[in-house]
């Protein structure tokens, strides 16, 4: 079922690069099912894992054709992974961040382990070559936003705290964040700044 769920990610990715970069996209979804398999074993984790971008990013892609391919729980996981892309980069991080502090069970907060720590270390390496240049990559430019939702993860993951993918993404949320200043999205408007 893994080498289905690779197959099926790599044809929905189709000429797909990471945000500003000649990156293939497919990197990252192997990257998040490798670091869901060093926490968990379960196959279809993983599968959640390597599919979780693909509602969200890719066009004709719907949580029934990943029901219908690979059954209840992976479509499940990988819909608790979507964010809704109607809303606004707030709207979804804070859906996000409520979502795993106060709804989520372990499954989903595995796979979003897995998503944020892979985003971090591409972050980290980008930042050491790029520096602050980085975030003109993103949507949201505002490098203390960006800290406000990594930093924010942290919390979301305590329960990790025997796993070396929770102290590294602490690792590197530090390292990347440490010079933000802590922000209020409520008081951030999206146009202009705080």
């Amino acid at each position: 079922m893994f080498e289905k769920a690779i197959i099926f990610a790599t044809n929905a990715h189709s000429g797909q690069k990471r945000k500003g970069t000649n990156i293939p996209f497919m990197i990252h979804p192997l990257e998040v099912a490798s670091i869901v398999a060093g926490i968990t074993p379960d196959e279809e984790m993983m599968c959640a894992a390597v599919l979780h971008d693909v509602i969200e990013d890719c066009r004709d892609v719907t949580g029934e054709d990943i029901r219908r391919e690979f059954g209840d729980k992976v479509a499940d996981y990988v819909l608790m992974e979507s964010e809704d892309k109607s809303k606004s980069w707030i709207e979804r991080k804070s859906h996000t961040i409520n979502f795993l502090k106060h709804r989520a069970k372990r499954p989903a907060k595995v796979i979003a382990l897995g998503d944020k720590l892979a985003n971090v270390r591409s972050l980290a390496r980008d930042y050491k070559l790029l520096g602050d240049e980085l975030w003109q990559r993103f949507n949201m430019k505002d490098k203390n936003m960006q800290g406000w939702y990594y930093k924010s993860m942290i919390e979301c993951f305590e329960e990790f705290s025997e796993f070396h993918e929770y102290n590294e993404y602490c690792y590197l949320v530090e390292q990347v964040f440490k010079d933000t200043i802590d922000v209020d999205p409520e008081e951030y408007t999206e146009t202009g700044g705080r």
